[in-house]
């Protein structure tokens, strides 16, 4: 049997700190009209069963909830998958001297194009072609999914003492490792179910770079866990944060940091590791033959596993949500201003991860191999040496 009352005090004793909701409070009640209207809707409340209503409101507010719909959860994702491809377009447009695109509500410089982008994906048909397996066309587009999206229950938003984490865990790091090992299969499940020429060579390519950057990607994480003597997301912030931005992964070893980095890029198919698409060669790898919202799918998801893993990135290496104390706004927003800063820093790494894509070219097959199998396997094991290193002095 389910403890209600237990499940209850659990909620109410672990809510979000947010003191700017009292503040905001206290202010309606003093603005005449408002205030008047507040307080004749709280003394009706009764009449409508105020616990329930009060329990729906902690619900919402209890911190497992609160993370995993807002940060880093489904909303800063739905809006980086807003923004991003935008801010990717304009970006390289500047650095190629264009403008980069406008054409959709000039007047916002185009700041809807996804969301334009995004309607013509919905309306459009999903054709099936008569060769195609039929059922695993379908499926494996909204199955792929699930991998990228349940790293976001383990990654820890907060600072030390403050953790913002959906689900606390002691093995968080392994299983967040999992999870993302399985979405080079969904990926190389959709080249096969096309049975299409183009999109089989794109799958035997993301086959081939997966392999090459799995291993390192492995070493990298075994490092960061030695050196902070815990795969718990929770314990990783507190350790990183005993002191200061020197305590952070990318100081203490930033040749994990690098390796990390680089392997994000290949896992994520960026330029200069878009090998699996090649537009000249492959126009879009397996997803070649996708239409209307299963082509949308695979053409958000990019940016999806680039936000995921560089959130991880982030809680690894740049100490999560801390940030400098600033006087007004942190004792306002109180555990807000933790994920607010660990969104910063994720923005950043993903800026700097879309800029990749007007400085670098393509890399062909056997150059990204030869990277993954010699140079980032190279860092991957000094990584971890250095980790043992530094966690016995420490």
């Amino acid at each position: 049997m389910i403890d209600i009352s237990g499940l209850i005090s659990t909620i109410i004793n672990n809510q979000v700190n947010i003191p700017l909701l009292y503040v905001i409070y206290e202010f309606l009640l003093k603005i005449p009209v408002i205030g008047s209207i507040v307080s004749f809707l709280l003394s009706i409340l009764p009449i409508f069963d105020v616990p329930i209503i009060r329990l729906l409101i902690g619900f919402v507010l209890w911190k497992p909830i609160w993370v995993l719909l807002l940060v880093p959860g489904f909303a800063t994702l739905g809006t980086m998958l807003l923004i991003l491809p935008w801010l990717e377009r304009k970006l390289v447009g500047r650095m190629q001297w264009r403008v980069g695109p406008r054409e959709i509500a000039p007047r916002t410089r185009g700041s809807i194009q996804l969301l334009a982008d995004s309607l013509r994906f919905l309306c459009q048909e999903v054709i099936i072609h008569k060769e195609a397996h039929r059922l695993y066309f379908l499926q494996f587009p909204f199955l792929y999914f699930l991998p990228v999206l349940l790293p976001l229950l383990f990654i820890n938003a907060g600072a030390p003492g403050a953790p913002l984490v959906p689900i606390e865990s002691p093995y968080a790091l392994q299983i967040m490792i999992g999870l993302i090992s399985l979405m080079p299969v969904f990926i190389m499940g959709c080249g096969w179910a096309a049975n299409n020429r183009f999109a089989f060579i794109g799958t035997v390519r993301e086959a081939f770079m997966y392999f090459a950057y799995e291993i390192p990607f492995i070493l990298v994480i075994l490092a960061m866990i030695v050196l902070y003597g815990t795969s718990n997301t929770v314990d990783v912030i507190s350790a990183t944060n005993q002191g200061s931005w020197w305590n952070w992964g990318i100081v203490l070893n930033p040749l994990a940091a690098l390796t990390f980095f680089i392997a994000t890029v290949m896992a994520t198919a960026r330029l200069p590791f878009e090998i699996p698409e090649a537009d000249q060669e492959l126009a879009f790898g397996p997803f070649i033959e996708y239409s209307g919202i299963a082509f949308g799918l695979a053409y958000v998801m990019a940016y999806e596993k680039m936000y995921v893993l560089s959130a991880i990135m982030t809680m690894l290496f740049f100490g999560g949500g801390s940030g400098p104390y600033i006087p007004i706004l942190t004792p306002l927003l109180g555990d807000v201003m933790s994920g607010i800063w660990f969104v910063i820093k994720t923005l950043i790494i993903l800026l700097v991860m879309v800029n990749l894509r007007g400085v670098y070219s393509r890399y062909r097959i056997d150059q990204a191999l030869s990277i993954g199998w010699g140079t980032m396997f190279i860092f991957g094991i000094v990584a971890v040496l250095w980790s043992l290193v530094l966690g016995g002095i420490l």
